[in-house]
Formats: C-alpha cells, sequence, structure tokens
C-alpha cells in the first residue's frame, strides 16, 4: 500500500496543498483513511490535523454507498461491468457472515481493524447488502473509522515504537 500511496502523492504532485493530497487520498477506495494517514506522514502533516482530515475525506462517500450502491449494482449487471459486480458481491458476501451475526459491534470491528480488504468502503457495501438501518451501519462506519485513524496514526507516526520503550 505504500508505493500506491506514494505513487497517487507524486500523481497530485506539488501542485496542491499537503492537506488537499490527504483528502483526495483519503476519499479513494482501497486507499481510505489508511492511505490518507500514509500520505499525511510522508507529507509531515500535523497527526491531529491528518487524522481529522482523513476521517472526513473517508467518510464523506459513505453515506452516499450506503443509500445507493444496491441501484448503482443493478445497474451495472446489465452492462459489461457485470464481472466487477460478481466480484464485489463475492468479497460482500465472504465479509458478510461475521458481521450478521454480530450486527453493528461485527461491522464496527471489520472498519476498525486496518488490514488490506477492510475499511468503511466495504463495511458500507456489506452494510447496505445484508439491509442493515442506515443509521447503525453509518455509526459504526464513522466509529470504526475512528479507531482505525488512531491506529494508523500510532504507527505512521512512530507513537507506537515509542510507547514500546517507555
Amino acid at each position: 500500500m505504500d508505493q500506491i500511496v506514494k505513487n497517487v502523492v507524486e500523481g497530485l504532485g506539488t501542485t496542491s496543498s499537503s492537506e488537499l493530497i490527504i483528502f483526495i487520498v483519503s476519499l479513494l477506495p482501497i486507499l481510505e483513511l489508511r492511505g490518507g494517514i500514509l500520505a499525511a506522514g510522508m507529507l509531515n502533516v500535523d497527526m491531529v490535523r491528518a487524522l481529522f482530515i482523513c476521517m472526513a475525506g473517508t467518510l464523506l462517500p459513505i453515506p452516499f454507498v450506503l443509500l445507493f450502491i444496491r441501484q448503482i449494482l443493478d445497474w451495472l449487471r446489465n452492462t459489461r461491468f457485470v464481472k466487477l459486480v460478481r466480484r464485489l458481491e463475492a468479497k460482500a458476501e465472504e465479509n458478510s457472515k461475521s458481521i450478521e451475526k454480530y450486527k453493528t459491534f461485527g461491522l464496527f470491528f471489520f472498519v476498525a481493524v486496518p488490514l488490506p480488504g477492510t475499511g468503511a468502503w466495504t463495511g458500507a457495501l456489506i452494510a447496505a447488502l445484508i439491509g442493515m438501518r442506515f443509521r447503525h451501519a453509518m455509526l459504526s462506519i464513522a466509529a470504526g473509522t475512528l479507531t482505525a485513524g488512531i491506529i494508523m496514526c500510532l504507527i505512521s507516526y512512530g507513537m507506537l515504537g515509542q510507547l514500546w520503550q517507555i
């Protein structure tokens, strides 16, 4: 993921402010907050400022995903992107078992653990496909994103290593 973030940061270049770059990185699926925090560390953006900017970037598209992903997937099934829809639904189905079992807490935990394939976008997709209520899904995703952001800040800004030395 580091290399992808470096490429995106370099692609956006020095014409944009560091804050705008990390906001844009955080908007992108796959990279999301985790990539934004990594980019913020590369660009020497203050950790607290970076956390809030990355949270805003990650959470901005989530209500739209929750509300409209089913209609978008239905429409895409009738286009040449049908294979993409099948892969997205298979990925969501694969991860939905534990979320369905534990509902709101399962979604929170899924989003909070900063591992590849987890995060706000995938969590929103799963929540929409299993029919989770919007309010519960949004609260779980926001809390999970905050938790993942704190974990990523501790890792990216070297604070975790400093805690072990105390």
